[in-house]
């Protein structure tokens, strides 16, 4: 049977409300389980507080699998993730709202990898707001998101709209883990550009969510000259192009003006009506982050400079570089409070 544009648009709408029920009734029967597993591991925690051995777990967790046998979790383990799980948040006024956001096998990737409080509320927020899968989120704690957003040296406040300030943001690290290379230590900038397009489906998680794959050594023609950026991908939550300019050696100052020069161009010519300001990286071997945020002060284009390496690793300079917690939550709250609701 053909159908014409109307009925395939009546299809199309169909399909999305099926989608958007299966959606819903799956976002319900994750609250309802997380609700179990809450109460289980409080009744648990309650009884061991009173005294009880450690052997009524064993029990308890042989008799739900043969009452429940369709049911899956009771198993001896995790029924003491259970209560690590509610001994550990409950008495956290910041966890406790998160407990129904995302479902129990990523709470149990958070529990086991994530021993700080603020890191945990961040990374619950984070896979609740990308949709982060398990495995990306394994890889997004392993690869120190957290700590990477926290640095992360840009003049997006001074430069954009507040929205899409923040979303942006989030989109760069302070560090890229580049583990996937290969590479010598010595190594020219066009090696490292390779080895990146040859593992291009690590890098663009790497980069991080959103991230999609327009071109290298992308030719910008202007006053019949050209010119070429390392890098460009496209970020689809900020609708914005971004340019990578890619340095082996040292940040210095005129990098900026180079990438500068980049995105003008960009934005003239290549930038669509609908779209954002392109934005740039410079991702370096290295920086002395004083100078960056000097360079940084003046630009009025939105760019961000971050170093690489190929360990995934963090410099030990890193810990002494946090904020303290109160800036920390402020960071927090403030990006994912005001961005709860955006797409």
């Amino acid at each position: 049977m053909n159908l014409d544009l109307s009925q395939k648009q009546f299809i199309s709408d169909i399909k999305e409300k099926v989608r958007a029920a299966q959606y819903e009734a799956l976002k319900a029967v994750n609250t309802q389980l997380i609700g179990l597993y809450w109460e289980l591991g409080r009744s648990i925690s309650e009884k061991q507080a009173l005294g009880w051995g450690k052997a009524i777990v064993p029990t308890l967790s042989k008799e739900l699998q043969k009452e429940f046998p369709s049911m899956g979790g009771f198993s001896v383990g995790n029924l003491w993730l259970m209560a690590q799980f509610y001994t550990e948040y409950q008495s956290d006024e910041k966890l406790v709202p998160l407990v129904r956001e995302i479902s129990w096998s990523k709470h149990i990737v958070i529990l086991k990898k994530c021993k700080d409080s603020l890191e945990r509320q961040f990374y619950t927020l984070a896979t609740r707001k990308f949709g982060w899968t398990k495995d990306v989120l394994i890889h997004q704690v392993e690869n120190k998101t957290y700590e990477k957003y926290l640095l992360n040296q840009t003049n997006f406040d001074n430069v954009m709209p507040e929205a899409i300030a923040k979303q942006a943001f989030m989109a760069v690290k302070d560090e890229y883990t580049f583990g996937f290379v290969n590479l010598a230590d010595e190594h020219a900038e066009s090696e490292l550009e390779q080895a990146l397009l040859k593992n291009i489906r690590a890098f663009l998680l790497e980069m991080g969510t959103d991230f999609t794959f327009v071109g290298s050594q992308y030719r910008l023609l202007v006053a019949e000259r050209e010119y070429r950026v390392d890098l460009l991908l496209y970020h689809r939550r900020l609708q914005s192009l971004i340019a990578i300019d890619l340095k082996v050696g040292e940040f210095e100052p005129e990098h900026k003006g180079k990438m500068e020069f980049y995105l003008s161009v960009l934005n003239d010519k290549v930038k669509l009506t609908h779209e954002n300001e392109s934005i740039g990286i410079i991702i370096c071997k290295s920086k002395n982050r004083t100078i960056v945020e000097y360079s940084l002060k003046t630009s009025t284009l939105p760019i961000g400079v971050a170093t690489y390496s190929t360990s995934a690793k963090l410099p030990a300079v890193y810990q002494s570089l946090l904020p303290s917690v109160e800036e920390i939550s402020a960071k927090i709250n403030d990006f994912f409070d005001n961005n709860s609701d955006e797409d």
